[in-house]
């Protein structure tokens, strides 16, 4: 089994910064594509950014030159630093990986952690 945990959330003003972090433990083999997504109440849940297991990144626009999505492979955690935050970035964010561990290999989601901006 896989689980991801989110940390990180909490309530910051606008302006301000987060980095959210997600780690993966259970009989992971490898991990490849990361991504994060986010959701406010009554609304699909909206993909904020990806990391490939190469490297490669991608952004939402709602979020590009403002968010930076970076893993570190030896501790099979992703990060999403997340600057200059707006109210309209409130949301629950999810961790979601392509995860291969010694049962097969699935699409795994964490809990999610809470982000709000406010003043």
């Amino acid at each position: 089994q896989v689980q991801l945990e989110e940390s990180g959330g909490g309530l910051v003003q606008p302006g301000g910064s987060l980095r959210l972090s997600c780690a993966a433990s259970g009989s992971i083999r490898s991990i490849y594509d990361i991504n994060w997504y986010r959701q406010v109440p009554r609304k699909p849940r909206e993909w904020v950014a990806r990391i490939t297991s190469g490297g490669t990144t991608n952004y939402a626009d709602s979020v590009k030159g403002r968010f930076t999505i970076a893993r570190a492979d030896a501790k099979n955690t992703v990060f999403l630093q997340m600057n200059s935050l707006k109210p309209e970035d409130s949301a629950v964010y999810y961790c979601n990986a392509d995860v291969r561990s010694d049962y097969g290999r699935r699409d795994s989601w964490g809990q999610g952690t809470q982000v709000t901006v406010s003043s």
